[in-house]
């Protein structure tokens, strides 16, 4: 019973690292004009399995076991580059990390402005 769960569990996880990823759920890396554009994707995956034995009263024996799997991909949005430029494009209305990520560029050109002009001094 072990063996085959090994097993399962062992198929499940190459096709996780060759299927669950931003190229084959909503595509590659691609440029449109100035910027380039990478898919930015969320993959969940959830395992179970579980097994038992016994006995009846007229000595009758069973066993069953049972496994079970899920995975969920969600794409999140796009990275946007132009130059040094890079931003976070969401494809629906901003949350929690996709949110911060937005704002990032904002963050960075504050900061290094702000390294600039003490350089400066």
């Amino acid at each position: 019973m072990q063996t085959n769960f090994e097993e399962v569990l062992s198929k499940v996880t190459d096709f996780l690292k060759s299927e669950a990823k931003t190229e084959t759920v909503i595509g590659k890396e691609f440029s449109l004009g100035e910027f380039t554009c990478v898919p930015v994707i969320r993959v969940g995956l959830g395992f179970g399995y579980g097994g038992g034995e016994g006995e009846d009263d007229k000595k009758s024996h069973g066993g069953g076991s049972g496994a079970g799997a899920g995975i969920g991909i969600e794409p999140l949005g796009f990275l946007v580059t132009r130059g040094v430029e890079i931003s976070f494009v969401p494809s629906r209305s901003s949350k929690g990390l996709a949110a911060a990520f937005e704002k990032m560029p904002d963050v960075l050109e504050k900061f290094l402005a702000g390294k600039e002009k003490e350089a400066a001094n």
